[in-house]
Order: structure tokens, then sequence, then C-alpha cells
């Protein structure tokens, strides 16, 4: 199981190559907590605190959902809203959950 601090170093090694790439420093904006884990915002550095109507440096840089009990760092994108993408992780950690209780009882009837 992960800490906040263990999901951060994760999303934080996960922008290492994107930083490079682009030539720009990127950040850990924001954390909010949410059932399964944690959502992490990041920007760039220099867009930490910058004036609402200000462009930003850095465009198309949707949110990591992090999975506390499975370490799981999913990227989301940026073409749908991010409570509708933490509620189809929340869908879809149900059906595993459900595929492992049937194939459990499945399992014991054999």
């Amino acid at each position: 199981m992960l800490t906040e601090d263990e999901a951060r170093g994760l999303v934080l090694r996960e922008l290492t190559w994107p930083a490079r790439a682009i030539n720009l420093d990127l950040a850990i904006s924001r954390v909010e907590p949410v059932s399964f884990g944690w959502v992490f915002y990041w920007c760039a550095r220099q867009d930490i605190g910058r004036p609402a109507g200000q462009r930003p440096s850095l465009g198309g840089n949707g949110p990591f959902l992090v999975d506390r009990e499975n370490e799981r760092l999913i990227r989301t994108a940026t073409s749908k809203l991010v409570p509708q993408q933490i509620a189809d992780y929340e869908r879809r950690l149900r059906r595993e959950a459900h595929a492992r209780n049937v194939a459990a009882k499945h399992a014991v009837q054999q």
C-alpha cells in the first residue's frame, strides 16, 4: 500500500522524461485525495500561482490518478472532466473486485 509521499515519487518520476523533452521544470501543483488514493495535478513550475486568465506555459497536462492499494499510476485525458475519470476508475475497481469474487467462488465450488 502506497503512502502519499510514495505516490508523489511515482508521479515525479513519470514527469522526468516529458520535462527533459520540453525543456520545462515540471512540478506537482495540487494533490486531491479520493476514495482509492490521490489525484496529482501538475504543470510547469513557473505556472504555479499564475493569475487566472494568464496563458499557461504548458497545455495538455492531464492529472495522474494514483491507486494506493495496487500502486497503479493512471494518466488521465484532458478531453474528459476529471470527476468523470475518477468515477470511471472507481467503476473499474468495482468490476475487478466482482470478477475476483466470482473467480474465488467458482474455485471453491470446483
